[in-house]
């Protein structure tokens, strides 16, 4: 079912929740928005689901037009980060909730829905627990039981609103993984709320960031992380550094370095290039061959998957700018692995990014 939003607008008194909002989300796509608190993305997420009305604009799940028409008439799946399971039913009857109310004429034969629910059930990987109840699930299950119960309805759009925001971290990881398995598998069209950028660049085919209410870029997680539209896309996805700079003919001189980039700022103007902590490399001592950033080592941390160096700039253009810099581990040389605070250390920029509009 292709998802398309034209012009889409809603206020909150004086305050513009979504402004001028044009989106389409292709048939089977899975995208999520995402943003700071207050940016529109659970404002837009509830106004495809129906629950709140829209101020201007249009909403068509495929060529039908549901701007005016209720979520009961719409036929989304909804699920919610606090499960909103029924407490005293058992895991069965909470999946067949949707398919038991319908109207008779629509309502499938018993046995025809408890066969659904042993399906969805398998599905989610909860077979054998369907005579259970809520309470003595785990949370990760009891959220599975929701995906279950939404997708047992058969939606036309799977709707979902920060669903793992109340789990810890490592069942969160473990259920986007699943989630994404389980997409490609049903290949129904799904929208994602997310506060957590790492679960949106996972999980999504597209990612859309929101600021303000207004859309600042839709791409593959890919192309939003490697090429931002602007400072805040760039800052908001993923750890970055701001370095002071000035713009040369070709790139521009950070310290004693330089880096090849184009650009549209006049010749010795003082900009800010972002360059991500993995982008950079880092040495214990100069190179004539490669200039690079003079530095102190504020603090160190060589335990876990990669490691991890907090700089302190002391070249005279930025002198006290902090610089963090991540390393595989097959980078960290001996000399570096011996650095401790306050030694001199020196880093090389292998690539930045430069935007007009800050």
């Amino acid at each position: 079912m292709k998802i398309r939003i034209d012009h889409l607008h809603k206020n909150f008194g004086k305050f513009p929740a979504l402004h001028d909002v044009s989106l389409e989300i292709e048939s089977g796509e899975l995208v999520a928005l995402i943003g700071p608190s207050g940016s529109g993305k659970t404002t837009l997420l509830r106004m495809l689901a129906g629950l709140l009305p829209a101020d201007a604009g249009r909403v068509h799940f495929g060529d039908r037009d549901v701007t005016q028409l209720g979520t009961e008439k719409r036929n989304v799946g909804l699920v919610f980060q606090h499960y909103a399971l029924f407490p005293n039913m058992r895991v069965a009857g909470n999946v067949s909730f949707g398919l038991r109310v319908r109207p008779r004429a629509t309502r499938p034969p018993r046995d025809v829905i408890n066969a659904k629910v042993e399906e969805w059930l398998k599905v989610v990987q909860l077979d054998g627990l369907g005579h259970r109840y809520p309470s003595q699930l785990s949370g990760g299950q009891r959220q599975r039981v929701g995906l279950a119960r939404a997708l047992a309805a058969e939606p036309d759009v799977l709707l979902l609103d920060e669903p793992f925001g109340a789990l810890d971290a490592l069942v969160r990881k473990d259920l986007r993984r699943w989630l994404r398995e389980l997409h490609d598998r049903v290949k129904l069209t799904g929208v994602i709320v997310t506060h957590d950028q790492e679960e949106a660049l996972e999980v999504a085919d597209r990612v859309v960031v929101l600021r303000g209410g207004v859309i600042q870029q839709v791409g593959t997680p890919w192309e939003v992380y490697e090429n931002p539209v602007n400072r805040f896309v760039c800052e908001f996805l993923g750890e970055v550094n701001a370095l002071t700079a000035t713009a040369g003919r070709d790139g521009f001189r950070v310290g004693e370095a330089f880096v090849a980039g184009s650009h549209a700022f006049a010749m010795d103007s003082a900009v800010t290039v972002y360059a991500r902590p993995h982008e950079i490399g880092l040495a214990a001592t100069a190179s004539v061959d490669a200039p690079s950033l003079a530095c102190v080592v504020e603090r160190r941390q060589l335990a876990g998957p990669t490691a991890r160096f907090q700089l302190r700039r002391t070249d005279g253009q930025a002198e006290g700018e902090i610089l963090d810099v991540t390393l595989p581990h097959r980078d960290v040389t001996p000399e570096l692995a011996r650095l401790q605070p306050g030694d001199a250390a020196y880093a090389t920029l292998r690539r930045v990014r430069s935007f007009e509009q800050e």
